[in-house]
């Protein structure tokens, strides 16, 4: 028997749609109010949704264990298998000190002026830590470097989390925007090429954000030439790669470009005034730069090697001109009737052995050629990964079959029917939704499988373009990252705020809501003027 989806079992649209937020209701408050750990909660979370799913909207067992079954499959694939290599890439280059190397070379090209030193390592170094690791490691690894340049602690880690905000879309080598993609069944290059529109409009906003929050006013006068080349800079870099290559790498050749761009500006122009934190004015002596080792080519281009590496490696393997990705070995699935198209729609999963994570794989190989660590190293890598990531591969795996039962029981299409009846005003709830779900679940990715569904039903029964509302949904998500509880767990790791996140997140607050709503405009831009950028 084929499974039929049920619209509205509580027969009222209202109640109907507060049983089918229940599930959530349980995962944010364990995550946010109880602060069970994540790998924890989903598994609650799981049980919560196959009740509802198989008590309220009548599924099967059997069909919704089958779900669940291929949606925890996807989630270790797809997601589990690209940030294992991802970590495992950024661990060899700190334990080899390769990434020390890296950081020295670029805090010496920094000026002593504090905006300089902001952009070029807190928006342009965060923007590649992001996009090759990160839960939060941008923040833990930028906030004692800007702390040793002046900042106070609480607002240095104001800065990393702020100026982390473009980037998040694409973290961890575009695991959000694959998991996106795997939820919703859309094509993942035109998921990755939506959200990097919007994403190219956002960027321009958080460098003069940050300049204005290490020098307030003062900064901006002399300094505003730093703010738009951080932001054209990093939106050159990413726009292109995000369009026409995929989700893996516009957090990389984003930062990349702009960490090359800015230094050949500050080639040819420095701010008026040197400025330190505060927008204190500094005098030449007082302004010189910490005392750091003089690196040799050698060293600076074993620096750079891994970047490069990666780059050309994934960019081969998974561009749309490589057959890779699409062999596929598996093809498994579960198959419905839904209660809003009337058509068939389905849970499945397909194994690619060679998808983006392959591909990260086999270029940490290459990686190892040049680097050639000794076997020591390699033991501490994998243990190091294994302790960082067992729980995060735990939480991809059941948030994964824990989104797709809540899919294929139709309780996100009558959660869409119900937010439906808002109307064409939901454009503006769309990335509100994303913001409170990364702030509650702490993960762009969790935040991505379970509103990613429902936000695409919702627009295509208000007849919006398809992907306006799920690419919204995930950068949205990413505006919210700096007030998510686990993100800011490991942000404040190396600062004194450890177990004092509360302190943090509404430190933070106030300018995500700032940046929320520069998207929400953004959002309407593409909406009204251009919506058929946001059509297949």
């Amino acid at each position: 028997m084929v499974f039929h989806q049920i619209l509205n079992p509580a027969h009222h649209v209202a109640l109907t749609a507060i049983l089918a937020l229940i599930p959530f209701a349980v995962l944010l408050a364990l995550l946010a109010g109880f602060r069970i750990t994540a790998w924890l909660s989903v598994i609650v979370g799981s049980i919560v949704t196959l009740a509802m799913a198989i008590g309220v909207w009548k599924m099967p067992l059997g069909t919704g264990l089958h779900a669940y079954f291929l949606g925890s499959l996807t989630g270790f694939w797809d997601i589990d298998w690209i940030t294992l290599w991802g970590v495992v890439i950024f661990n060899t280059l700190t334990l080899t000190g390769i990434f020390d190397t890296f950081k020295t070379w670029l805090i010496s090209q920094a000026t002593a002026d504090i905006r300089v030193q902001t952009i070029l390592l807190a928006w342009s170094l965060g923007a590649l830590l992001e996009g090759l690791v990160g839960f939060g490691y941008p923040w833990a690894v930028m906030a004692p470097i800007l702390i040793g340049f002046g900042i106070v602690e609480l607002d240095a880690i104001r800065v990393a989390a702020i100026a982390n905000n473009a980037p998040v879309s694409y973290g961890a080598l575009g695991v959000p925007i694959i998991a996106l993609a795997a939820v919703t069944g859309l094509p993942l290059l035109s998921l990755s090429a939506s959200v990097g529109k919007i994403v190219a409009l956002l960027a321009l906003l958080p460098p003069w954000l940050l300049i204005y929050l290490v020098t307030g006013k003062k900064g901006l006068r002399d300094g505003w030439p730093l703010a738009v080349v951080g932001s054209l800079s990093y939106i050159l870099g990413q726009f292109p790669v995000s369009q026409w290559v995929g989700p893996y790498l516009p957090d990389v050749t984003g930062s990349l470009v702009s960490f090359g761009a800015l230094l050949l500006f500050l080639r040819v122009w420095r701010p008026r005034h040197i400025l330190g934190y505060g927008g204190v004015e500094l005098d030449e002596v007082a302004a010189a730069g910490p005392d750091l080792p003089r690196l040799s080519a050698k060293e600076v281009w074993r620096a750079w090697m891994p970047f490069i590496v990666l780059i050309v490696v994934v960019v081969l393997w998974t561009g749309p001109w490589s057959p890779l990705p699409k062999i596929s070995w598996l093809l498994l699935k579960v198959t419905g009737i839904s209660s809003i198209s009337h058509k068939v729609m389905d849970v499945e999963f397909s194994f690619t052995p060679f998808v983006g994570g392959t591909s990260i794989l086999a270029s940490w190989l290459v990686i190892l050629l040049f680097v050639r660590p000794q076997a020591a190293i390699l033991k501490q890598i994998f243990q190091k990964t294994l302790y960082q990531m067992w729980g995060a591969i735990v939480v991809g795996i059941f948030i994964f079959g824990l989104a797709d039962v809540f899919n294929f029981s139709g309780m996100a299409a009558s959660l869409a029917y119900a937010f439906s009846r808002i109307g064409p005003a939901f454009i503006l709830l769309a990335p509100i939704l994303g913001w409170i779900g990364v702030a509650l679940s702490g993960s762009n990715t969790s935040t991505n499988a379970m509103f990613g569904v429902m936000q695409t039903l919702v627009g295509k029964l208000l007849g919006f373009p398809i992907l306006l509302l799920p690419s919204l949904n995930s950068v949205g998500a990413e505006v919210g990252k700096p007030i998510a509880p686990q993100t800011a767990s490991v942000g404040v790791s190396t600062s004194q705020y450890v177990r004092s996140e509360g302190a943090v997140i509404r430190h933070n607050l106030g300018w995500t809501l700032v940046v929320l709503a520069w998207l929400i405009v953004v959002g309407l831009l593409y909406y009204f003027l251009a919506p058929g950028l946001m059509r297949l």
